[in-house]
């Protein structure tokens, strides 16, 4: 019921309820580094990159973090939807 009406408190919000490390890993899946790097130049993603050191940087720098964020949900509009209630495609 609290899940609910967390949900109904931000309607709008696609990130709602999506970790950082979920976007992280969802890019990494469909990008290498190499080609994160290219999307979003950060440093991160270029010199010995992996999760755990990308969300270290990322937790503590909001202008980086919200690249990221704006690169994930391009990749999600550019997905075909995964089934027609959510309208969206499910990344696991």
């Amino acid at each position: 019921m609290e899940a609910d009406n967390e949900a109904k408190k931000q309607p709008n919000n696609p990130l709602h309820g999506v970790t950082l490390e979920k976007i992280l890993t969802v890019l990494r899946n469909h990008y290498s580094w190499k080609d994160l790097n290219k999307k979003v130049e950060l440093n991160c993603f270029f010199s010995h990159p992996s999760i755990k050191s990308s969300l270290t940087f990322l937790r503590k720098n909001e202008w980086a973090r919200k690249k990221v964020e704006k690169l994930y949900l391009e990749l999600i509009d550019s997905m075909p939807p995964a089934n027609k209630d959510d309208g969206r495609a499910e990344f696991t």
